[in-house]
């Protein structure tokens, strides 16, 4: 299976936002440092890979996405977020029992978490509204995942309701675009796909 390998912390600070979580991604980042003029083109794809690094996609993944966007009504670049939003490791991100992205994705693959109560081990699988997804129970005395989902309040974003004690987060609603927490202008990515 295909894995993004980029050097993260070099991404964040060619981004100027960072897009993995960590806390020293963007220490090394020079104030003075002069930035290139770049053209339209240049702009428009830097916002397709920053949003690439957000949800830790590759290019085919990614472009799938779009396309299913695009059926849809509505905004297309709206809807393409909402869908992203909606993966089941970025929701085990957001509901707190990882760290980061890349541990989600490891949290989901090797089968720690339940989407209704069955094992799911897929991290693309998309995530309906009303699904409850929990950690299992042999993962619950885990120190890392424990400590990461009760002490660390990363994210509390209104369209996931947590269950602290039963170790659960359900999906009560789609996203709205004001909500989602990534620093992007999604109609440079629409622009650019649809030359």
């Amino acid at each position: 299976m295909a894995t993004r390998r980029d050097p993260r912390f070099k991404e964040c600070r060619r981004f100027g936002v960072n897009v993995y979580g960590h806390p020293k991604a963007l220490k090394r980042v020079r104030k003075d440092q002069r930035q290139k003029k770049m053209s339209e083109y240049g702009t428009q794809l830097l916002e397709k890979q920053k949003l690439r690094a957000y949800y830790n996609l590759l290019e085919r993944q990614f472009v799938r996405y779009y396309d299913k966007a695009k059926k849809m009504e509505g905004v297309t670049g709206q809807n393409m977020l909402k869908l992203l939003e909606c993966r089941l490791d970025n929701l085990v991100y957001r509901i707190g029992f990882a760290n980061s992205i890349r541990q989600a994705r490891q949290m989901v693959n090797h089968g720690h978490i339940l989407v209704n109560g069955k094992r799911c081990d897929i991290p693309s699988a998309h995530v309906k509204v009303g699904s409850v997804i929990a950690l299992k129970e042999a993962s619950r005395s885990n120190e890392m995942y424990k400590k990461s989902f009760q002490e660390l309040k990363t994210f509390d974003v209104p369209y996931i309701e947590k269950n602290f004690d039963g170790f659960e987060g359900t999906l009560t609603r789609m996203p709205e675009r004001d909500e989602i927490p990534v620093e992007i202008n999604e109609t440079l990515i629409v622009e650019l796909y649809s030359k």
